[in-house]
């Protein structure tokens, strides 16, 4: 008779966490591996090809055994969350110590961001992209070509959107998870208050652009899968990704200034 995987696993994990044995632990690195290259897949499709996915793998290692050393068995979440947060976290803050951005690509960023607030308070409205082109001084084709260049930088989980651009852990999203053992009320305030902040900033973007975020980070799909839906070009929903990052990013920097 064939034993029961999970059985397994959860025998591996006490071995782990209650002997600290090396074997276990080595076991567990094998068997939730998949899930590195799952998350290092999903982040190269928006990487320039010259980000090797191997690379990314390695870095999402460290991250899967970091995950592993610092799980806590007693958490009422499954480790496949929490695991896919850490292995996503260790390669972005890889490729951030990498610097393979540019530092002007970086500025035309925040100079996008602060665009979008100083448009939309005085508008009242979101702003066109030839509104956005004619306050930063460049023509639409140029706005157009420098999306293009940040769509490269816009490699960012929606929980380090939610937290305003910061991995902090004891600020993350599986942070927000409610403990029964000890409720934080500030916490739990503090997270209600910023996803509902999230939310009515997600409510105000363009249709195009909230669809590509529900489908991006809501349904999984990648920047091709939803160029397919939309009947447009990868390379157009890249685009339409990267300004909805920015709108984001730009609400949320003013929501917490206000604040």
């Amino acid at each position: 008779m064939r034993s029961d995987p999970r059985t397994d696993i959860s025998a591996l994990w006490a071995r782990y966490k209650d002997d600290h044995d090396s074997g276990a632990r080595d076991a567990l690195i094998l068997n939730y591996s998949p899930l590195v290259k799952y998350v290092a897949g999903r982040l190269a499709s928006s990487l320039p090809q010259t980000v090797d996915t191997a690379d990314l793998i390695s870095y999402g290692i460290f991250g899967l055994i970091d995950a592993i050393e610092k799980f806590d068995l007693e958490r009422a979440i499954k480790f496949e969350t929490y695991a896919i947060a850490r292995i996503r976290g260790a390669i972005i803050d890889e490729l951030r110590a990498m610097d393979w951005v540019p530092r002007s690509v970086r500025s035309r960023a925040r100079e996008i961001e602060q665009s979008y607030i100083a448009l939309e308070n005085s508008l009242r409205r979101v702003p066109t992209d030839g509104e956005v082109a004619s306050h930063m001084g460049v023509t639409i084709k140029d706005f157009h070509g420098i999306l293009t260049k940040l769509s490269y930088t816009s490699v960012v989980s929606f929980e380090e959107l939610w937290v305003g651009g910061e991995r902090d852990e004891g600020q993350s999203a599986l942070g927000s998870i409610k403990d029964e053992r000890a409720e934080d009320p500030v916490a739990i305030f503090e997270s209600v208050e910023i996803k509902d902040i999230l939310a009515g900033a997600i409510e105000r973007l363009p249709e195009r652009e909230k669809t590509v975020i529900a489908l991006y980070y809501y349904e999984g799909l990648t920047l091709k899968e939803i160029g397919q839906v939309l009947g447009v070009t990868e390379s157009r929903v890249s685009q339409l990704h990267t300004k909805a990052v920015l709108r984001l990013r730009a609400r949320l920097h003013a929501a917490q200034a206000i604040a």
